[in-house]
């Protein structure tokens, strides 16, 4: 995430920054506004509301907590709609397929 206006390097509710999500040579840039940060000893984590330009309408909350046996668990929430105009509106069944291969790669990062 690339900070935007005044947003810090450590992720603010309230800030906002862009995202940038790659496949290839195509790059698409994605702005969001903080919406939610958890910072605990068991869990940290943040989420995230789509601003006008994303491909998507919704939110996005990323958590990682510890368990009691030391386990690591990663949870994904979203709410995801059609973006309410522009070309993206009309992809929006294909934005779903490329949400899942970038979950699937969170899961592999977090497997390391």
């Amino acid at each position: 995430m690339t900070p935007l206006g005044d947003a810090g390097e450590r992720v603010s509710e309230g800030s906002a920054y862009r995202i940038t999500a790659a496949y290839g040579p195509l790059a698409v840039h994605e702005p969001v506004l903080v919406v939610a940060v958890v910072d605990t000893p068991e869990r940290c984590g943040f989420a995230y509301g789509t601003l006008p330009g994303h491909p998507v309408s919704g939110e996005e909350a990323f958590v990682v907590s510890r368990a009691p046996d030391g386990r690591v668990v990663l949870t994904l929430r979203s709410l995801t709609n059609r973006a309410p105009g522009g070309v993206w509106r009309h992809l929006f069944p294909l934005l779903l397929v490329a949400q899942r291969v970038y979950r699937a790669r969170y899961r592999r990062a977090l497997r390391r």
